[in-house]
């Protein structure tokens, strides 16, 4: 996977420890991956991002962190709620405190993003 987009990411990572011990939300059979949000880039600080499955049961998973300019990915903060409309709410409260700390200008946002398997193959994009 030397070739690949993404192999300059594998190449810091601890040895003998699986990607999916490693990454920040894992999406199993059956599970649906719902839109990404992202803020615009904060100086010095990064990005922050929200990443959302609905899992098998209707009830949805959530993973809020900022990721630094040079990939790290920091404060993560996870949660569950009953269902897809719930994360909404999450979105609501976490673009609250954003406001509170940087203005209205930094705000979550649907975006695209670009995601792989634990064996480097892309997922097809998320819907909007």
């Amino acid at each position: 996977m030397t070739d690949h987009p993404i192999s300059k990411l594998f190449q810091n990572l601890p040895k003998g420890v699986p990607l999916s011990k490693l990454a920040v939300m894992n999406v199993n059979e059956g599970e649906e991956i719902l839109p990404s949000y992202v803020t615009p880039h904060v100086p010095q600080i990064g990005i922050y991002k929200l990443l959302a499955k609905k899992k098998k049961d209707g009830k949805c998973e959530w993973a809020h962190f900022v990721q630094r300019d040079d990939g790290r990915k920091e404060n993560v903060y996870r949660g569950e709620v009953e269902n897809e409309s719930r994360v909404a709410d999450v979105i609501a409260a976490i673009n609250s405190a954003l406001n509170t700390a940087y203005g209205p200008a930094i705000r979550l946002h649907p975006a695209d993003s670009d995601m792989y398997t634990l064996d480097g193959k892309q997922v097809p994009p998320t819907r909007q």
